[in-house]
C-alpha cells in the first residue's frame, strides 16, 4: 500500500534531471574520459533519487490533503489513504522521513541543488495547499515544477543548460498539464466541481483554444532552440530531430482530444507505442547529433 501511496509511475517525471547530462555530452568531456562520464551520470542518478524522494513526499501530502475529493473520483477513491488501507499517521510519518533524509542528502550532494529542491518542495506544498485551487496558476505551477526538474539536474553537475530548453520544457509540462485538465474534466462530468475547484470554471472550449496555443508554441520554440542555441553543434544538425517533436506533440494532443486518455499522462507516455517510439527516436537522434558533432 505504501509503495502506491508514493506513486511509481510518476517518478519518470523525474527523468528530467538527466537532460543536463545529456545535453552536455558533446562539449563537457572527451568521450574517451569514461570516468568523468561515470561520476557525472552517478551524480546525476543520486540527484534522481533524491528527487524522487522529496516528490514522493509531496504526493503523501496531497493524496492527505485531497482526502475527502479523492473519494469522489471513480479511480482515485481506490488510492491506499482515500481507501482506508494507509493510515494517515503512517503517512505523515513517512512523509517526515523522506523529506528529512531527501534534504539532508540534497544539501550534501550539493548545496545548490539541496536549495533547489527545498524550493520545490516549498512549491509543490503551495500547489497542494492554495495554487491548485486557483485556475491557470493550477496548470503553471505544474509547469513550473517540470522546469525545476531541469534546473535541479543542472545545478547537481554545476552545468549550464540553454535557456530554451528551460522553455521547452516549461511549455510541454504546461501542454501536459491542461490536457490532464480537459480529461479530467469531461471525463468526471456532473462531479467535476467536487473532484477539483478548478473544474467548476475550466471549459472545454477554453481549455481546446489554451491547448491550440500552447502546442503550437512548443514546436516553434523548439524549432528555434535548434538553431539557435550555443551548446548544439554549430551545423545546426539537431534540425533532424524536429519531425520526432512535431509528431510526438501531435500525437499526444491527438490522444488526449480523440480518445481522451489524458488524465494520467504517465499511462499516456508509458502505453501508447507510436508516442513512445517518437520519444526513443528523438533521444537516439539527439543524441547521435551531440556524439557526433561534439565541440
Amino acid at each position: 500500500m505504501l509503495i502506491l501511496s508514493l506513486r511509481p509511475k510518476q517518478w519518470t517525471k523525474n527523468f528530467l534531471i538527466y537532460f543536463a547530462f545529456f545535453f552536455t555530452i558533446n562539449e563537457r568531456w572527451n568521450l574517451a574520459d569514461t570516468h568523468e562520464a561515470i561520476s557525472l551520470l552517478g551524480k546525476s542518478t543520486v540527484a534522481f533519487i533524491l528527487f524522487t524522494m522529496i516528490s514522493s513526499a509531496i504526493y503523501l501530502i496531497n493524496d492527505i490533503f485531497d482526502i475527502d475529493k479523492d473519494t469522489q473520483h471513480k479511480n482515485k477513491k481506490l488510492r491506499p489513504i482515500a481507501s482506508g488501507r494507509l493510515p494517515i499517521t503512517v503517512a505523515w510519518y513517512v512523509v517526515a522521513v523522506l523529506t528529512i533524509l531527501g534534504l539532508f542528502f540534497s544539501f550534501t550532494l550539493e548545496s545548490t541543488f539541496g536549495w533547489i529542491t527545498l524550493g520545490y518542495m516549498i512549491l509543490m506544498l503551495a500547489y497542494t495547499i492554495v495554487l491548485k485551487h486557483l485556475v491557470i496558476l493550477d496548470v503553471l505551477t505544474i509547469s513550473a515544477g517540470f522546469v525545476i526538474r531541469a534546473i535541479a539536474g543542472a545545478a547537481v553537475l554545476q552545468l549550464p543548460i540553454s535557456p530554451w530548453l528551460y522553455t521547452c520544457t516549461g511549455l510541454g509540462a504546461l501542454l501536459i498539464a491542461l490536457i490532464k485538465r480537459r480529461s479530467e474534466l469531461i471525463l468526471s462530468g456532473n462531479k467535476a466541481g467536487k473532484q477539483r475547484n478548478t473544474l467548476k470554471i475550466y471549459t472545454t472550449t477554453q481549455l481546446d483554444y489554451i491547448i491550440t496555443f500552447v502546442s503550437s508554441s512548443a514546436i516553434l520554440i523548439y524549432i528555434l532552440y535548434t538553431f539557435t542555441a550555443s551548446n548544439l553543434p554549430q551545423n545546426h544538425a539537431m534540425i533532424i530531430t524536429i519531425p520526432f517533436v512535431i509528431y510526438g506533440i501531435l500525437r499526444y494532443v491527438y490522444l488526449a482530444e480523440v480518445k481522451n486518455i489524458g488524465e494520467n499522462p504517465e499511462d499516456v507516455l508509458t502505453k501508447d507505442i507510436p508516442l513512445m517510439i517518437s520519444i526513443a527516436m528523438w533521444l537516439f537522434t539527439a543524441g547521435s547529433v551531440l556524439i557526433i558533432f561534439r565541440g
